[in-house]
């Protein structure tokens, strides 16, 4: 066993500890980095409004047609337990609804299109 003395933010600590054997370790397996899903891909012209996080689509307020305001919620995505509102970033009228509720959206995929 050794000891050794750690100083942290000005307090200093005694520390003990044990030799450990070496153990011959199995070997490594290969994870697969999960694939990303598809990014939904628009021909329209307009404000593409993007998922800011990756979730769950909860709710999606407005549908082609809708007017809407610079700040109104138009989707809402429930990431980690939590809602998270996406809002309109420019004034005009929604011209493209891509999700639908209950779909999974990656980080960055387009939502809707507004003109």
């Amino acid at each position: 066993m050794k000891i050794y003395k750690i100083k942290v933010n000005g307090k200093t600590y005694r520390v003990e500890l044990e030799a450990v054997e070496e153990v011959a370790s199995e070997g490594v397996k290969e994870v697969k980095a999960p694939e990303a899903a598809p990014k939904a891909v628009s021909t329209g012209e307009g404000t593409p409004v993007l998922a800011p996080i990756q979730g769950t689509v909860v709710d999606v307020k407005v549908s082609v047609g809708s007017k809407v305001k610079k700040g109104d919620a138009v989707v809402i995505i429930e990431a980690m337990k939590l809602e998270n509102e996406v809002l309109a970033p420019v004034d005009g009228e929604v011209s493209e609804v891509v999700v639908t509720k209950g779909k999974a959206v990656a980080s960055k995929e387009l939502l809707i299109k507004i003109k």
